[in-house]
């Protein structure tokens, strides 16, 4: 019988109304597991009722009583970690060990979220004039949704809805409909943990859900994470209907080997920053510039290192990368594989065709290394999100940071190098939101911010750290004179306010 996932409304399970359900496929089988209600208009207008008249207390209630809460959800989700890997890595098809470290990531915003008490602290300053005194304090801004993506379906929702919960605000989470019942699981340990009914509520769906939480005039925010054209569209819209938006786009993140760096562990880098969760994370390294000479030796360890990797499916402990998605969206990978060598690339692996015996129907795609890839060629223009690495060749640290600057995405970049003044010039020129030295995967622990530059970030705020409690909050600034007790009344004074 096929698994139906519904959402979740009101502290409770709610059935599809909409008679529209949309297909959950194993990847590594190739075959249809479950159903996912998708959400009508009417069924997110219900879901964001929940969520307004939950505010109502919720907003008002004690910073304890919240983060007491997020304090039993913690426990709760730690001792569910394998629970949740399982329903990613059947859903998703990422290999064990990636799906229990994306939640323990999620587990670092839970963290941050539990000791919220410290960024939700206001500012005084007393006497500014006789008896005057003036304060900011930040307050929640009610409903706010989140709209995540297929490639981290438990960790980027906990990016966003511990720290809004734990600010005071309600959230409405619309998951990704090809891998849903990670949302619901981590629902159910919400309400587990004693969060007031409709605090937290999950919708599936496709555009038509989408567009309504952009357009409720309910909804105060909106925080996304998914691929540019959608982020542009998210931002575009939302901010047409008077929301602020966070909405992180794609990526192209290039990693910088200069002459003097450690060829062998710039090689591992490379490897499992390209090739982790089968290249399906924006900040997945997908690009590679060899300065000077060491290009060949670079993409000859490379190609020793990526030839040894294990795929296979992800409940498989021996199995070191999984498939993609859909198969979709592995023809898509393909392709630009296929078209490497028209477009003058030098094809050192080809993955496309890999199948894995007794699993012929799974989406499967091996491992692809494309060295002197011009920047012309759509496999480097493009964002491919599978395991496709492209090397490209500079002669100086120059010209290879000309080449990294006039990338469209701004997303992560890293440099490896034995020279820190040279580490420390890349830090300051390079034109991107997140910088790894000698790191390839740059993700900020969760009390730094996470966010990219020009075409990977719609809005103003990063997401989680600092700019995550300012975005899910408000300023308000207040300005107090009491008389003091010794002074006579002296009537109503309608001129000009006195500073001194």
């Amino acid at each position: 019988m096929t698994k139906i996932v519904n959402h979740w409304i009101g502290g409770k399970t709610a059935e599809g109304a909409s008679g529209n359900y949309g297909p959950v496929t194993d990847p590594a089988t190739g075959a249809v597991t479950t159903k996912v209600a998708f959400a009508s208009v009417e069924e997110v207008d219900t879901a964001v009722a929940a969520a307004k008249e939950a505010f109502l207390t919720w907003g008002q209630s004690s910073l304890a009583q919240r983060t007491s809460i997020l304090f039993t959800f913690r426990a709760l989700l730690d001792a569910n970690r394998d629970a949740i890997a399982e329903l990613i890595t059947a859903e998703h098809g990422k290999v064990h060990s990636d799906a229990l470290g994306e939640v323990a990531r999620g587990l670092e915003i839970v963290d941050l979220a539990c000791g919220i008490t410290v960024q939700l602290k206001g500012e005084l300053s007393t006497q500014v004039a006789s008896r005057v005194d003036v304060s900011s304090i930040r307050q929640p801004l009610g409903v706010v949704a989140g709209i995540t993506p297929f490639n981290f379906p438990a960790m980027v929702p906990m990016w966003m809805f511990p720290i809004a919960i734990a600010c005071g605000n309600t959230f409405v989470l619309k998951p990704s409909e090809k891998d849903p019942s990670a949302s619901i699981k981590i629902a159910e340990l919400l309400a587990e943990a004693g969060l007031p009914d409709g605090v937290f509520n999950v919708v599936h769906g496709d555009k038509v859900a989408v567009d309504r939480l952009l357009e409720h005039p309910d909804v105060k925010a909106v925080s996304f994470v998914g691929s540019t054209p959608i982020a542009r569209y998210i931002h575009t819209t939302a901010s047409a209907n008077g929301k602020r938006v966070q909405a992180l786009g794609g990526a192209k993140n290039h990693m910088l080997v200069l002459p003097d760096a450690d060829l062998d562990a710039a090689a591992d880098a490379a490897v499992s920053a390209a090739y982790g969760s089968a290249g399906e994370r924006c900040m997945a390294i997908s690009a590679v510039v060899a300065v000077g000479a060491i290009g060949d030796e670079l993409v000859d360890k490379i190609r020793e290192r990526a030839e040894k990797i294990k795929i296979g499916p992800g409940d498989d402990p021996a199995s070191e990368m999984g498939p993609l998605i859909t198969a979709v969206h592995r023809d898509k990978v393909a392709s630009y594989v296929k078209g490497a060598a028209d477009e003058g690339c030098e094809v050192v692996l080809d993955g496309t065709g890999y199948t894995v015996d007794g699993y012929e129907d799974g989406h499967w795609i091996g491992i692809s290394l494309l060295d002197k890839v011009p920047t012309s060629a759509k496999a480097y223009q493009d964002e491919i999100f599978g395991p496709v690495l492209c090397v490209l060749r500079a002669e100086t640290y120059e010209e290879a940071l000309a080449l990294i600057n006039a990338s469209p995405f701004g997303n992560g970049t890293a440099i490896f190098t034995r020279d820190g003044g040279a580490a420390r010039r890349f830090q300051l020129e390079v034109e991107a939101g997140m910088v790894g030295v000698n790191v390839p995967i740059p993700v900020p622990v969760g009390y730094h911010s996470f966010g990219g530059w020009k075409d990977s970030l719609f809005g103003d705020h990063h997401i989680y750290g600092n700019d995550g409690t300012h975005f899910y909050t408000r300023g308000k600034v207040v300005t107090t004179r009491w008389p003091d007790p010794a002074d006579a009344p002296t009537g109503v004074d309608l001129g000009f306010p006195r500073n001194h």
